[in-house]
């Protein structure tokens, strides 16, 4: 795997935070130049996870039951036991990570995939995070299937690829208070 080369974070995504009972679900929304099936590898391959998630998979996530990821990054050595809910390809695919639920869909568009992201999470001060973190990884898989891949930017390395500054802006736009990067949070605990 290649250290990641510079890159510029793309325009902000439409994003929405509503309150499912006690938990919080960020709706990120992204049009993406490359087929439904195209996103669908993308998403569930795990050599293409390797490329750009925050996350290895140990099997291909096309289909339901157990997968056991292991985080990329710093805490490379932490692995979770995870299920897959849903996947209907190249439409819909659902799995924990951690406490959160992810669901994933894919829409064709004239243009390609209109790709949304339901990430259901407990603390609401995350759902900014959450999203600036969504969005450095989309860049890079919208790098990878375009072929001009720019290796995986996930914890720390987030921070010299605009984290910050998107984490901001999307705590701006949904009306949540920034307060900072999850590595700070964690240290101030």
């Amino acid at each position: 795997m290649m250290p990641p080369l510079r890159h510029e974070p793309s325009a902000l995504a439409p994003v929405t935070v509503r309150q499912d009972n006690e938990r919080w679900t960020l709706v990120f929304t992204r049009e993406l130049q490359h087929s439904p099936e195209r996103v669908w590898t993308a998403l569930t391959d795990p050599a293409e996870l390797r490329e750009w998630a925050p996350f290895d998979s140990d099997r291909n996530l096309g289909m339901t039951g157990k997968a056991a990821f292991t985080m990329a990054g710093e805490g490379a050595d932490e692995k979770l036991e995870e299920t897959v809910r849903r996947a209907k390809p190249p439409r819909l695919l659902e799995h924990t990570w951690g406490g959160d639920l992810l669901r994933w869909e894919l829409d064709p568009i004239a243009s390609g995939t209109r790709l949304t992201l339901y990430h259901t999470l407990s603390d609401r001060t995350w759902v900014p995070k959450v999203a600036a973190g969504w969005h450095i990884c989309l860049d890079v898989a919208d790098r990878l299937m375009s072929g001009h891949p720019v290796g995986r930017i996930v914890g720390e390395a987030g921070k010299q690829h605009g984290w910050e500054r998107l984490n901001d802006a999307y705590a701006e736009r949904l009306g949540i208070a920034s307060s900072g990067s999850p590595d700070e949070e964690e240290q101030a605990r």
